[in-house]
């Protein structure tokens, strides 16, 4: 570190929190690759050369797919590097953009809700409506610019959350392993990830800031943005009651408006995590709009099932699987619970950890596993900040190389094979 208070990207910060529970200051400025920068200027740089690589990944195999005639997951009328970008579901969201979304459900011969634009949640069309509406821009090429900006914000708020307990190398690195990951591709698609990536590390840093009213309009835009919002509270109540105890041992100082302000946030964010389903059900007349066709697209994997909260990836699993498959789910919730639990884990802190198993429990409740799986992963980016990854020079190198030479198979697998 030097004289003045900045830090080389590369160091591990031997600075605490001044007091129990406090974030750690972050510097000003870095000294990144050679020169001493602002810290979110680093970041945006990292993020540009990430980028920079993905599109070029991505407009490799595009122009291929083209030339040899490829089918792959993407509109192919008039198809161009946008449209190619706006892969899988995109073009429900391209639907709400134009239409909105229908007052009545589309059923199959049997009756059964078909696939239809109510799984997609609205920020995200809304957002890009407006980008449309301002700069002239069709759906596609308006949705990798909205997910692009959102992208880079979402990178320089893990960069501060993680740098907020575990110092600026682990929050490079974190942020590194983000931007360069394997399904880095999301931040750039046509598609809500990046949008909900940004919201979900916003209010978790404020959480962590234990500035609780800031954290209200974050966690109520992502349940709008994407499911999995309903972590949010759930976090917050896992820290009100850690700090309740703390406060009764006497080592955390609970003022009771903090205690207020806790409780209100976490409610008023639990009520928009579950407004989405009243909405369907009130405009479609159809109680389970949104579960049956949330449930539509399970159909292709298990068949037609009921949902019932902690048992899709036992249903998935045992169906092709038998009891080698629930032996799987049950290994797989015992290595979720191992991680968080591991010491360079607790150090990121409790916001972080209760973040983190809750948004895994959510996945766990709700979610039957397919190709969507590890990009649903990536908000659980601010665990890659643990230091028992990142203070070891050779094994975060490893981890970074790896995610790179995984992209392209990423690309291919979720493009051209196995469409999520």
């Amino acid at each position: 570190m030097a004289t003045d208070g900045t830090m080389t990207a590369g160091t591990t910060s031997t600075r605490r929190p001044e007091l129990p529970g406090r974030p750690m200051a972050v510097p000003r400025r870095l000294r990144f690759a050679g020169r001493e920068v602002p810290w979110w200027a680093a970041v945006l740089v990292l993020y540009a050369v990430s980028r920079l690589l993905t599109t070029m990944l991505m407009l490799a195999l595009f122009v291929t797919a083209n030339v040899a005639h490829w089918d792959y997951a993407s509109p192919r009328m008039n198809p161009t590097f946008f449209t190619f970008s706006g892969a899988w579901d995109g073009a429900y969201y391209s639907q709400i953009v134009e239409q909105g979304y229908p007052t009545s459900l589309p059923r199959d011969s049997d009756g059964s809700v078909q696939q239809n634009p109510w799984a997609f949640l609205p920020l995200f069309p809304m957002v890009v409506r407006v980008v449309m509406l301002l700069t002239g821009l069709s759906f596609y090429p308006a949705g990798f610019a909205v997910a692009m900006v959102f992208g880079a914000a979402a990178s320089v708020v893990l960069f501060r959350l993680v740098a907020a307990r575990a110092g600026v190398s682990s929050a490079f690195w974190a942020t590194a392993f983000f931007c360069f990951g394997p399904l880095s591709f999301v931040l750039q698609i046509a598609y809500a990830e990046s949008m909900f990536f940004f919201l979900m590390f916003a209010a978790l840093l404020t959480m962590i800031q234990r500035r609780y009213w800031l954290m209200l309009p974050f966690g109520v835009a992502a349940a709008f943005t994407r499911p999995g919002a309903l972590a949010l509270p759930l976090a917050l109540a896992i820290v009100l009651v850690v700090r309740t105890v703390r406060a009764r041992r006497g080592t955390d100082a609970f003022l009771p408006r903090e205690r207020l302000s806790m409780v209100v946030t976490g409610g008023l964010m639990a009520l928009a995590g579950l407004a989405w389903p009243i909405i369907a059900a009130a405009v479609t007349g159809t109680g389970d709009a949104y579960v049956s066709t949330e449930l539509s697209w399970w159909t292709g994997f298990i068949g037609k099932v009921a949902f019932i909260p902690l048992t899709p990836w036992f249903l998935l699993s045992w169906k092709y699987l038998s009891i080698l498959g629930a032996l799987i789910v049950l290994a797989i919730v015992a290595g979720f619970t191992w991680v968080v639990t591991r010491p360079s884990v607790r150090a990121l802190g409790t916001e972080t950890v209760a973040y983190a198993a809750s948004y895994g429990l959510y996945l766990f409740a709700v979610f039957l596993p397919q190709q969507s799986t590890f990009r649903l992963l990536l908000p659980l980016a601010p665990l890659a900040g643990a230091r028992g990854l990142t203070r070891h020079r050779k094994a975060r190198k490893a981890a970074l190389i790896a995610c790179i030479a995984l992209q392209p198979v990423a690309i291919v697998l979720l493009w051209f094979i196995g469409y999520p």
